[in-house]
């Protein structure tokens, strides 16, 4: 048993030893992706916005307000036709996963049928031909022997309710009723 216990030791010193390497390849793979991602935004902003010298002039200042306006302008035009974009292709969505929900509610699941089986039969198609399970669920049951009580007998002395009922109904047994009130 100390010889089990070993190999589980050394089989979970590997396991959070490989879990403790997995973690810092993943902690250094996103400190790589953080960076490229700063790299790729510095970028950006030297391509879009260079540096931003201020003339000395009152003309030239105005000059420069009229052109960042316009700038700004434009660049919420483009966001708003973005944001238009954005809601119609949300709009789409929304129909097409409706329209898919009303398909789905057409297609009725057909009614179940209750069908009689056999114990066996029933185990034959659930394990397949190959098993032959016989499953006999009378010869499960305990015997039981009765025993004669009063009540027992007095009921067998009385009859069968069946016969009674029978001789009473119909023309014959009315007929037999008259005759007994009399």
């Amino acid at each position: 048993s100390s010889h089990l216990q070993k190999k589980r030791r050394a089989a979970t010193a590997r396991r959070q030893h490989l879990k403790s390497a997995m973690l810092q390849l993943a902690a250094t793979e996103i400190e790589r992706e953080a960076a490229a991602k700063e790299v790729e935004k510095q970028n950006y902003l030297a391509e879009h916005c260079p540096p931003l010298s201020l003339p000395g002039s009152m003309q030239e200042l105005q000059e420069l307000c009229k052109k960042l306006h316009a700038k700004i302008e434009s660049v919420d035009e483009d966001r708003y036709d973005t944001e238009v974009k954005l809601q119609k292709t949300n709009k789409e969505l929304e129909d097409l996963s409706q329209k898919l929900f009303d398909l789905r509610g057409k297609f009725k699941r057909p009614p179940l049928r209750r069908v009689r089986m056999s114990a066996d039969a029933m185990l034959r198609a659930l394990l397949g031909s190959k098993h032959k399970v016989c499953m006999d669920l009378r010869a499960n049951l305990k015997q039981v022997k009765k025993e004669d009580t009063e009540k027992e007998k007095d009921l067998r002395d009385v009859g069968d309710w069946r016969k009674n009922i029978e001789e009473k109904s119909g023309m014959e047994g009315r007929k037999k009723m008259f005759e007994a009130g009399e």
